[in-house]
C-alpha cells in the first residue's frame, strides 16, 4: 500500500468516528440508543439492514470459496438471502416494529418473557449471546487477514486498531451511529466494488461475466458443487430466511427502527433487492480470480481477493476497497453489539442484579454503553486468541449457520398466529435439542467421521428443532389469552385498541 491508500483509509476511519459524535447528540434515552426512537427512515432502515448481514467475511472465506468452487456460494449465500428477506417483508418486519411501537420492546427478545415465559427468555438470551461473540470473533479474523494481506499489518494489531474504531461510535451513537455509518459505509463499498469489477473488466474484457465460464473448470457453473449439496442448499434457505429477518437479532432492530410497520416492510423489500443484485458485483471478480491469480490452493485461496487487489488496482484505490472490507466488517459489528447491548440491559440483567430496574434514565443509557463496550472488547480477545486463518469459515458455517436454526426457531415462529398455541416446553426442547444434535455432529465431526458432512451438520440441528417445536406444541398445547393479545396487536398499525405494553 501506498501513501494515497493509507490516507484514504486513515480518513476513513476519522469519518467513522466523527459520525458516532454527531450522532451521541440524537441518543438522549436507551429507546433512542437501540431502536433510534422509531424515527429511521425506511430507506435508511433498509440500507442498514443490507449492511449489517455481511462482513469482510464474503472477502476471505466465501472469496475462498468462489475462487475454488465458483457460482454456488452465490445461490447458496446472497440468492438464499435475498428470496428470505423478500419472504420476510410481509411475515415479520411490520411484526418487529409493532412490538416496538404497542409495547415499547427495545430488545427483540424482550417479547419472549410474554409470548412464552421467562425461562424460555432467559435460555435463548444466554445461547444467543454467547453464540453471537463468537461470531463476532470471526469477522474480526477475517477483516484483519484481509489488512494483513494488503499492508502487511499483524493480525493482533488489525484487530485492535478496527475494534477500536468500532467501539469508539458504537458506544457512542448507538443504533443511530450504526445506521448512519451502514451508509457511508454503502457509498465506499459501492465505490470499491465497481473499482475492483471495472479493473478486472479491464484485464479480461467487458464481457467477461459471461466468457470466464468456458476457461473455468465445468464445476464452476454449478449451481451446487463440492460439499454444498441440495440438503445443505435447502436447509440453509429456511435458516436464513429466520436468520436475516430477525434470528440474527440486530436485523430485527433494523425493522424496529422503522416508523411504521408497513415502513419495516418496505426496507425489508430494498433490503431484498439489494441481496440479490448487490453481491453480483462482488462475486464476479471472485469467479474470475483464478484466471487472474492462479494456483492459490488450500488456505491461500483465502488471499485470492487480495492478490488480485494487489495486482489490478492503482494508488488509492486499493485503499478504497480496504475501506470497504471494514465497512462491511464495522456495520456487522456494530449492530451486533447495540443488539447484543440490548439484550443484556432489558433482558439478562434485570433478572441477576435487581437494582437495574430502579437505574434512572441516564444510568440505563450509560449501562448500555459500558456494555457495548465489552462484547466489543470480548469478541477482540477472542478473535486474537483465534490466530485468524482457517478460523472464519469454519465459524460462519459450522457454527453459526449450524446453531441459528435453533436459536431462531421459538424466536421467529413465535411471532406468527399460526403457532399461537405452540409455549413454553415447545420452545425451550427446540433450542436445548437442536443445540445439543449441533454438539453431538461437531464431536462426531472432530473425530473425523466421514458421514457428518456440511449438510448434515446444518440440517440436523435445524430439522430436529424445527420437528421438537412443531410436534410438542401440537402435542402439548398451552393456549393463553395474554399471548393472543399479543399477536392479534401485531397484525395491523392500528393503535386505537393497543393493549398492555410487555414492559414499562
Amino acid at each position: 500500500m501506498g501513501t494515497l491508500d493509507w490516507v484514504v483509509v486513515v480518513g476513513y476511519f476519522f469519518v467513522m468516528v466523527a459520525i458516532g459524535l454527531w450522532s451521541r447528540r440524537r441518543v438522549l434515552n436507551i429507546a433512542d440508543f437501540f431502536t433510534a426512537g422509531g424515527k429511521m427512515p425506511w430507506w435508511l432502515s433498509g440500507i442498514s439492514h443490507h449492511m449489517s448481514g455481511y462482513s469482510a467475511v464474503m472477502f476471505v472465506a466465501f472469496a475462498s470459496e468462489a475462487y475454488r468452487l465458483g457460482l454456488t456460494v452465490y445461490v447458496w449465500w446472497s440468492l438464499t438471502i435475498g428470496i428470505g428477506v423478500g419472504i420476510g417483508a410481509f411475515l415479520f418486519a411490520p411484526r418487529w416494529n409493532r412490538l416496538r411501537a404497542k409495547h415499547d420492546v427495545k430488545s427483540p427478545l424482550e417479547y419472549l418473557a410474554k409470548r412464552y415465559n421467562l425461562p424460555t427468555q432467559q435460555v435463548m438470551a444466554y445461547a444467543g449471546a454467547l453464540l453471537k461473540v463468537v461470531d463476532i470473533a470471526a469477522k474480526w479474523a477475517a477483516v484483519s487477514i484481509l489488512l494483513r494481506g494488503f499492508a502487511g499489518v499483524p493480525i493482533t494489531w488489525g484487530i485492535i486498531i478496527i475494534g477500536l474504531v468500532t467501539m469508539v461510535y458504537s458506544v457512542l451513537g448507538g443504533l443511530w451511529a450504526d445506521a448512519l455509518t451502514d451508509f457511508g459505509q454503502f457509498v465506499i463499498q459501492a465505490a470499491a466494488g465497481f473499482a475492483m469489477f471495472f479493473a478486472v473488466a479491464g484485464r479480461l474484457g467487458w464481457d467477461f461475466p459471461a466468457t470466464i465460464w468456458d476457461k473455468l473448470p465445468d464445476s464452476h457453473s454449478d449451481p451446487l458443487a463440492g460439499p454444498y449439496t441440495s440438503t445443505f442448499l435447502m436447509a440453509l434457505f429456511l435458516i436464513k430466511t429466520l436468520e436475516y429477518n430477525g434470528g440474527m437479532w440486530n436485523l430485527a432492530q433494523r425493522y424496529m427502527a422503522a416508523p411504521s410497520g408497513f415502513a419495516a416492510k418496505r426496507s425489508a423489500l430494498l433490503s431484498s433487492a439489494l441481496w440479490l443484485v448487490w453481491p453480483l458485483v462482488l462475486f464476479f471478480p471472485m469467479w474470475a480470480a483464478p484466471l487472474i491469480v492462479p494456483g492459490l490452493e488450500g488456505a491461500q485461496a483465502e488471499n485470492a481477493y487480495i492478490e488480485m487487489g494487489k495486482q489490478m488496482l492503482p494508488a488509492g484505490m486499493i485503499g478504497l476497497v480496504l475501506a470497504g472490507f471494514f465497512s462491511h466488517t464495522m456495520a456487522m459489528v456494530s449492530s451486533d453489539a447495540n443488539v447484543i447491548a440490548a439484550v443484556i440491559n432489558r433482558d439478562m440483567l434485570p433478572h441477576i442484579w435487581k437494582k437495574v430496574k430502579a437505574f434512572s434514565a441516564d444510568n440505563q443509557l450509560l449501562l448500555a454503553r459500558v456494555t457495548t463496550f465489552t462484547f466489543i472488547g470480548v469478541s477482540m480477545i477472542i478473535a486474537i486468541a483465534s490466530g485468524g486463518q482457517g478460523f472464519v469459515l469454519k465459524v460462519v458455517v459450522d457454527l453459526v449457520a449450524a446453531t441459528m436454526g435453533p436459536i431462531a426457531i421459538p424466536l421467529m415462529l413465535g411471532l406468527l398466529p399460526w403457532f399461537r398455541k405452540v409455549g413454553s416446553t415447545a420452545a425451550i426442547a427446540s433450542v436445548v435439542g437442536g443445540l445439543g444434535m449441533w454438539a453431538f455432529l461437531y464431536i462426531e465431526q472432530m473425530n473425523k467421521a466421514a458421514w457428518v458432512t456440511k449438510g448434515v451438520l446444518v440440517s440436523w440441528p435445524l430439522l430436529l428443532s424445527l420437528v421438537l417445536y412443531l410436534a410438542i406444541g401440537f402435542l402439548k398445547k398451552e393456549p393463553s389469552t395474554e399471548r393472543d393479545i399479543l399477536l392479534d396487536s401485531l397484525n395491523s398499525d392500528d393503535v386505537s385498541d393497543e393493549p398492555e405494553k410487555v414492559k414499562a
